[in-house]
């Protein structure tokens, strides 16, 4: 196994204290990743930061109705890295940020998966995906380990200052997403992508997971893979707006892919990352495929070689910058993870999975 190349931080107490914490492990890495995305929203958006954080700020009452506490642990992760709250709202927010700048740019991140009990090898909950994103924003990526005074514990893969992304928490929960584009994404203040997906990985059971994504007005579409080590999952595609804009579905034959397209037949908008990224067809496609063809007999192993796959090149699964594109257009794999739920481990390659090792994390104590 090789070795991961971001740190772990590990906090624990109340929202203002983990903050805190969080803030001052990882400040290198969050004034990093604020420096990438002034870069990025000026090229997208022709948005300074002032602009930037102005318009994040405007989501502050929804962090605050939605989970106060959330704002407690954003403004103790500012003072912890030395950076306002506003710089730490502007990271949370940032793809609420690129929709309200062009909303065709905020898409092309990740493809997801999850094998059911009756199709892995050993009967366990196998989750895991590929986290395309700006080759830059590796330098920020941290695993954050969480024992908070309330609630379950939990691990998340995720960009320093910002509350979540691919994870799992000691009630059984695994998370894994992709981002998706609507006709309707506008980056108008409603709960944002990241503090749902925080909310997800709080949850004591997968139907309050639920309930993180439909109960609250939504900002952003995206797409929530939730699993549970009991050998459930539910895969919800949402757009922008309320419960009448969640789209569930249950794994076919225990098991499911998913990438940057919205696979409902109920889904009744406009899909913009159909033709943003049309590479994101064909990746869901093999992930399914290379499932299928597992035959009943999905291990850990074939999830990574199934991650490590490059049909359509550079817009594969384990995805590659694209040399005719300026290096602020780059996409790329920045980081791959595979989750057993049953043992509470996670496997995770810092980079694209066919030139990094991957490293194991157990996680069996922490999320007993």
């Amino acid at each position: 196994m090789g070795e991961i190349s971001f740190p772990r931080i590990r906090v624990e107490g109340g929202p203002s204290e983990r903050g805190l914490q969080y803030g001052s492990q990882a400040a290198a890495r969050i004034k990093r990743s604020i420096e990438i995305y002034k870069a990025i929203f000026e090229h997208y958006a022709g948005w300074d930061w002032a602009k930037v954080v102005e318009h994040a700020q405007g989501f502050e009452p929804v962090f605050e109705s939605y989970r106060n506490r959330f704002l407690l642990e954003m403004r103790g992760i500012a003072e912890g890295a030395g950076v306002t709250l506003g710089d730490i709202l502007a990271l949370n927010v940032r793809t609420e940020i690129m929709f309200a700048g062009v909303a065709r740019s905020a898409a092309k991140e990740c493809t997801a998966f999850v094998a059911l009990p009756e199709v892995t090898k050993d009967g366990h909950t196998l989750m895991g995906q590929n986290w395309d994103w700006k080759p830059a924003t590796s330098e920020t990526l941290v695993i954050l380990e969480a024992e908070p005074e309330k609630g379950p514990r939990f691990v998340t893969v995720v960009e320093a200052g910002m509350l979540a992304k691919v994870g799992f928490n000691s009630a059984g929960i695994g998370l894994t997403t992709n981002a998706l584009i609507s006709d309707q994404d506008k980056g108008v203040p409603a709960v944002p992508y990241h503090a749902v997906l925080r909310a997800i990985l709080e949850s004591e059971t997968p139907s309050a997971a639920l309930m993180a994504i439909t109960y609250h007005r939504r900002s952003s579409s995206a797409n929530y893979l939730i699993g549970h080590r009991d050998g459930e999952a539910i895969n919800v595609e949402t757009a922008p707006g309320d419960y009448s804009r969640v789209y569930p579905q249950f794994p076919d034959k225990g098991m499911l892919g998913h990438a940057n397209h919205f696979a409902s037949p109920r889904f009744e908008l406009k899909d913009v990352g159909m033709w943003e990224g049309p590479g994101s067809m064909f990746r869901a496609h093999r992930m399914l495929k290379f499932l299928e063809k597992s035959g009943g007999e999905v291990t850990v192993e074939t999830a990574q070689e199934i991650l490590a796959d490059h049909f359509n090149n550079p817009s594969s699964i384990c995805s590659h910058t694209d040399p005719m594109l300026s290096p602020v257009e780059q996409y790329a794999t920045i980081t791959s993870v595979v989750m057993d739920l049953d043992t509470m481990e996670m496997w995770i390659a810092g980079g694209n999975p066919c030139q990094t090792p991957y490293q194991r994390l157990d996680y069996g104590s922490l999320l007993a």
